[in-house]
């Protein structure tokens, strides 16, 4: 059943899929970035014009608006490498059994919506949060580090550090051991090795995790909005001012093309730079760098060696509390006797913002259309990622590898961009409901980590099962439902239920594209966390919480976690 050239037409309903709901948005944002005018209801032009680039190019706020955003990506993306070196190295350290442990302090809140994690943030910074009620107990006055550009770095970095310690993780678990034993066996100490070692086989996650870091963080407006207030301007939040309140769409979809040819000039950067240092990627010979002089680097060999003990542990301890402390927070203040969400003192236990929520109808109300949502695009997903997954693994054609690398590109895109796309061509094509609009989208956003996964366990498959029910004449569609489908289980549930969690939590996307009759949950907690702070928001984000912690403990039963990224 391996290299059927027509089993390749099975990744065609996936293909069809992504054009309509993927590249034709993107296509809008292009044809609205070359406009002319850039009035609500001036006539499409099909001739190209320059007009918005110029206004943006040529005008100081804006250039310095995309600087500082270019400038908050790589930024967000330095600190991920370096706490996420740690975590990476830590996870691969730890036994059989503690790993699914250790996985599940980093997917609890890479999983977790993105409100939620930034709404701990603001416990933590506000100025009755705990980082001022810690000051004032060592005699300082009281501090205020909200609204300021180091709080929205340590909201993205809490946010985006899981891609990067699982970057790095897929490296650090593949190294050969018995390198960094030699190593150690020729003298080198703990410092030494790294980066003399690990560090430099490491390289090629690093690329992955940097562009996907930055990628993603650049184009962020959720947690800048949240922890930043209206004081911290980033091009993803005037994007959505320029699209949803100021109806400029011509403008919008300029800066979102303007920060996606950023993205992609950046990510060009890092794999020169990195592809410089990992010369036998490409069976290149390596350049010699100039070296320090030996004292100096005697001297900066024994302070590595001597600071490794300390350090190491101490960015453990500091990723490791970026990634759950805030969640912790928020769990606490749901039960906190304060009318105020971002009060971290404790005044008293409570209940009743959880019977708030569960008396509010619009949360009701809300939850319900997140959760058809999601099943929606889970079945959705499914039926089309199970197919192609099938035909990258089972199908012999050229450009495999490249369709494999087209159906994985939504992750490699800002969504801001693919959400502005979809908000103009519904209200181009007004008679598409709104609900198909938005659930086009998150199977877009979706069905690339299902297909990920999926693929894995098609090609783990054992075909002499399938050869030796076909020999006893069994059909395809008998040898599918009784032979493959009961080994697929247990990767369909996981898949199922990964891509569960990140439809029913997805906002950055969704923002752009609910109306006042159609609200999900994780957007009406962010409308409300960003204009009234009531403490209902902690009890919900809360519910989102342990609602991820039980789907991620059924993972863990049907398949560990730590496998469950290995695929």
């Amino acid at each position: 059943m391996t290299g059927r050239p027509g089993a390749g037409f099975l990744a065609a309903p996936y293909v069809l899929w992504l054009l309509a709901a993927f590249a034709a948005p993107l296509g809008a944002v292009l044809l609205l970035s070359v406009q002319d005018s850039s009035e609500m209801f001036a006539p499409l032009s099909l001739v190209p014009a320059g007009t918005q680039y110029q206004e943006i190019l040529g005008d100081a706020f804006f250039r310095r608006l995309l600087l500082n955003t270019t400038l908050l990506g790589l930024g967000g993306a330095a600190a991920a490498t370096l706490l996420g070196y740690p975590m990476a190295l830590w996870l691969t350290r730890l036994s059989p059994r503690a790993k699914p442990f250790g996985f599940a302090i980093i997917l609890v809140p890479l999983l977790t919506n993105v409100v939620v994690r930034s709404l701990g943030i603001i416990l933590l910074l506000a100025p009755r949060g705990v980082v001022s009620g810690f000051a004032q107990s060592l005699g300082f006055p009281p501090v205020n580090l909200l609204f300021s550009w180091f709080a929205v770095g340590l909201a993205l970095v809490q946010v985006f550090l899981p891609f990067m310690v699982l970057a790095l993780y897929d490296v650090l678990e593949s190294q050969e051991k018995r390198l960094e034993e030699a190593a150690a066996g020729l003298g080198a100490g703990p410092a030494m090795r790294f980066w003399r070692v690990t560090f430099p086989l490491s390289l090629p996650g690093l690329r992955g995790g940097l562009t996907l870091v930055f990628l993603l963080a650049s184009t962020a407006y959720v947690s800048a909005m949240l922890v930043g207030g209206r004081q911290v301007l980033v091009t993803g939040m005037l994007v959505l001012r320029e699209g949803l309140e100021n109806l400029n769409y011509p403008l919008a979809s300029a800066l979102a093309v303007l920060m996606l040819v950023i993205s992609i000039a950046v990510t060009f950067v890092f794999a020169r730079i990195i592809g410089a240092f990992t010369p036998w990627v490409l069976a290149r010979a390596p350049r010699r760098l100039p070296g320090l002089p030996p004292a100096l680097r005697r001297a900066v060999v024994w302070l590595a060696e001597a600071s490794a003990p300390v350090v190491y542990p101490v960015l453990l301890a500091c990723g490791i509390g970026i990634l759950m402390f805030p969640l912790l927070l928020v769990a606490v203040a749901s039960v906190n006797d304060s009318p105020q969400a971002t009060v971290a003192q404790f005044l008293g236990f409570t209940w009743k913002w959880y019977a708030a929520v569960l008396q509010n109808e619009r949360y009701l109300s809300d939850a319900w259309t997140s959760l058809q949502l999601a099943l929606c695009c889970v079945v959705i997903s499914l039926s089309l990622a199970l197919p192609a997954a099938f035909a990258l693994v089972r199908a012999g054609f050229r450009g495999k590898e490249t369709l494999g690398a087209f159906l994985m590109l939504p992750l490699a895109l800002p969504g801001i961009a693919i959400g502005l796309g979809m908000l103009r061509l519904l209200q181009w094509f007004n008679q598409v409901p709104p609900f198909l609009g938005v659930l086009a989208v998150h199977v877009v956003l979706v069905a690339p980590f299902m297909l990920a996964l999926l693929r894995a366990s098609v090609a783990q498959l054992d075909l002499g099962l399938e050869e030796a029910a076909q020999g006893l004449g069994a059909t395809p569609t008998r040898v599918f439902r009784r032979v493959i489908l009961p080994q697929l289980a247990p990767g369909i549930a996981v898949a199922c239920v990964i891509g569960f969690l990140l439809s029913f939590g997805e906002v950055t996307v969704t923002a752009f594209l609910t109306t006042a009759r159609l609200q999900t949950l994780p957007v009406r907690i962010y409308a409300e966390a960003t204009f009234s702070l009531e403490n209902t928001v902690n009890a919900i984000s809360t519910i989102f919480i342990l609602v991820t912690v039980a789907l991620l403990v059924l993972v863990n039963r049907l398949m560990p976690l730590d496998r469950v990224w290995k695929r």
